[in-house]
């Protein structure tokens, strides 16, 4: 006999701070989106980063619709998704900042594909915008894979529970605040 579960619409969809203090059980490495848009670099940090499909080649990114820079990017048609090593963190907070110039004295160089490709990464991901899908207050961005690089080894920068590392089980202070968001 199979029982018929208990439905209550009495109970209310989680807020967007509780939605977000739950996921934040979920590690995830983190990324810097790269492009160019009228000549100029920009990029922004991202931990929604997902292999699709291996034929044809996809790899997925959530971009927030309030975000500045994922406009830039998506007119460019081109991006690199560069996975962060361990040390990165600093990469990382300049990225996810809404503050000051991101690519002001940091390493990188213009990949063939015509985006930031940033120095000393795990792995970058050079795509085309395949598709772009829609999905509440985000972009689920498809990317169609034209190179893959691992230029450096090592440990990948990890999110969890509000902070770098699973070091620390304790829920933490956000890293950024005044408006600052990933994606």
């Amino acid at each position: 006999m199979t029982a018929e579960p208990a439905v209550s619409t009495d109970v209310p969809p989680p807020t967007p701070t509780e939605l977000r203090g739950a996921m934040g059980a979920f590690a995830s490495g983190v990324t810097v989106v790269t492009g160019v848009d009228s000549g100029e670099p920009v990029g922004f940090a991202c931990q929604s980063f997902a292999s699709v499909s291996l034929e044809p080649p996809l790899i997925l990114f959530c971009a927030g619709h309030h975000g500045r820079t994922w406009p830039r990017i998506r007119r460019s048609g081109r991006f690199c998704v560069n996975v962060l090593g361990e040390e990165q963190s600093e990469v990382c907070g300049r990225f996810g900042s809404r503050e000051g110039r991101k690519f002001d004295g940091l390493e990188w160089d213009l990949s063939r594909w015509g985006a930031p490709a940033l120095r000393d990464v795990l792995l970058r991901v050079h795509c085309e915008v395949h598709a772009v899908h829609a999905a509440g207050d985000h972009d689920v961005v498809i990317g169609r894979v034209l190179e893959v690089e691992t230029p450096a080894e090592g440990r990948p920068l990890i999110f969890f529970r509000g902070r770098f590392g699973v070091e620390h089980p304790e829920p933490a202070v956000p890293l950024w605040g005044n408006g600052d968001r990933w994606g």
